[in-house]
């Protein structure tokens, strides 16, 4: 699996709807449980971005495709790292030469 972070906004719809944002959030679990994905951490977060998620998904294109749908849903904008973990660090670090 391939690990994501994923920094997260409210638009101006999803800051209105705020109180449903834990259903939203439920259902952006199971959206993304059903494309073999899975949420590994979620924060609500103060300074330049509202909410951070680690994520796991199967591949890029999984991920793209979830993304896209919280996007047209028009509830928050997303921005997504593709994170390497530690011992991927290491490995290309230490194929510099």
């Amino acid at each position: 699996m391939t690990s994501y972070i994923v920094l997260m906004n409210w638009t101006e719809q999803g800051a209105k709807n705020v109180r449903d944002s834990p259903k939203r959030l439920d259902a952006a679990r199971k959206q993304l449980g059903d494309m073999g994905g899975s949420f590994k951490a979620f924060y609500l977060t103060m300074g330049e971005y509202d909410m951070v998620a680690v994520v796991e998904a199967p591949d890029d294109a999984v991920l793209a495709r979830f993304s896209l749908m919280l996007a047209a849903a028009g509830n928050i904008r997303t921005r997504t790292l593709k994170a390497f973990p530690e011992f991927a660090y290491r490995e290309i670090i230490s194929s510099l030469g």
